[in-house]
């Protein structure tokens, strides 16, 4: 009973403060596109991935000075303090370096406390379950945020006025009271992992628990200089493989940048009541991911070219999106199946490449790389085209991932000793 208690407390505070997160970043990003056009939004959102990367190392130092609570009370309480400061930035007019400056710093907060809330649902309950319970209803309730704020009326400015736009603070800035509330009962002591167990969770939401590492062989001729160097460098401390890395990052800059836009780009092409259609399609499309990396990982299909697949789902849809409104809704759709896969599918091979001791380590890697091609490809996508030539560029971008998927299997074909390696 305690342990059911407590997991309905973490659910209710998570939904909470995602509805309300969800809510208020999108006025944010509705505000900075009336205001600045597509540039200024993506500048925004480039600034929030910029501080999911930097919010794994912060969170990783955090955790072994302090206890979850102190963890969850210290994040809400800077980051109650930053949602006000960029909402409210964006209000006064304040120049946008400033305002970039702040969303980077709110989201390193909201990932650090993200991190705890999950590592307490795994500290009550670390089933696949349980976790994957709470990924969905944050999911769902973040549509839902993001629907309702796009439907608000909005003043001349762009932005609520009046009684709207203090509700929309009380929202956005009362959500985060709940995780303070949950915090007094936090079960992790300092010292411990929290980061691993918020990333270990999230693998388990989206694909069950990351599969066994393989053992790794001794090699035949390990002599005395590769036992020193064993020593020297323990597996734990080593990196992640450099070409997962280069793949799983170089497929989110290539195509995430349309689907991370998705708000100032439907907001400017179709209105804003087509937003809460796509935020709503997106959350059916995660739902189904699960089903549809069990599906293709039958296949057995090297991972970069499964990569690659999923990389064209994220821009399929958009390159019809500019011409016809309900278009907007596939797209999204058939991006939130493809980009939730494609982090899970990349997550699970990380994971199997990594030592016992070093999945955190490696999984830290594989969501800050995914987090720095997405930011790069969101703050070049307005340079590259305006709103209405989004179509163009994803099919550009489509056909690169789709030139390279060839070029990849018929190297595998025809020189399979080179190029398989770099598949698998």
């Amino acid at each position: 009973m305690r342990r059911a208690g407590r997991l309905r407390e973490l659910l209710v505070s998570g939904v909470v403060d995602s509805f309300g997160m969800a809510l208020g970043w999108t006025v944010v990003v509705l505000l900075a596109t009336s205001r600045g056009g597509l540039a200024e939004a993506a500048l925004y959102n480039a600034a929030m991935l910029v501080g999911v990367v930097l919010s794994a190392p912060i969170t990783g130092w955090l955790s072994h000075r302090m206890n979850g609570r102190t963890l969850l009370r210290s994040a809400a309480s800077f980051e109650v303090v930053l949602r006000f400061a960029v909402l409210a930035g964006l209000v006064a007019g304040l120049p946008s370096g400033v305002v970039a400056v702040a969303v980077v710093l709110m989201h390193v907060a909201a990932w650090a406390g993200f991190a705890g809330m999950r590592a307490e649902v795994t500290a009550v309950d670390a089933s696949p379950r349980s976790m994957t319970r709470y990924a969905v209803a944050i999911a769902g309730v973040e549509a839902g945020g993001t629907a309702l704020a796009a439907l608000l009326p909005t003043g001349p400015d762009g932005y609520p006025t009046g009684w709207l736009l203090g509700a929309v603070f009380v929202v956005y800035l009362g959500s985060l009271l709940p995780t303070v509330l949950t915090a007094r009962r936090a079960r992790i002591s300092a010292g411990r992992p929290v980061l691993a167990a918020g990333l270990a969770a999230g693998l388990a939401a989206g694909l069950g628990a990351p599969p066994e590492p393989r053992p790794r062989p001794r090699p035949r001729n390990a002599g005395r200089r590769f036992r020193h160097a064993h020593r020297a460098e323990p597996e734990g401390w080593r990196l992640p493989s450099t070409r997962l890395l280069l793949a799983g990052g170089g497929v989110m800059l290539i195509a995430a940048g349309p689907t991370l836009l998705a708000v100032p780009i439907t907001a400017e092409l179709h209105g804003g009541g087509w937003v809460a259609g796509a935020a709503v399609a997106f959350s059916f499309g995660c739902l189904l991911s699960t089903s549809a990396v069990a599906f293709i990982g039958r296949l057995q299909i090297p991972a970069v070219l499964r990569w690659s697949l999923w990389g064209l789902g994220m821009l399929a849809g958009w390159i019809l999106a500019p011409l016809f409104a309900p278009m907007v809704l596939v797209a999204q759709f058939v991006a939130g199946l493809a980009q939730t896969a494609f982090e899970g599918d990349m997550d699970a091979r990380v994971a199997s490449e990594a030592a016992p001791e070093s999945v955190t380590r490696h999984l830290a890697y594989s969501a800050s790389v995914r987090a720095l091609g997405g930011a790069v490809a969101v703050r070049a996508l307005p340079v590259l085209a305006a709103s209405a030539a989004i179509g163009t560029v994803s099919s550009v971008a489509a056909l690169i991932l789709g030139f390279s998927s060839l070029v990849l299997w018929a190297g595998i074909t025809t020189a399979p000793h080179i190029f398989r390696r770099l598949a698998h």
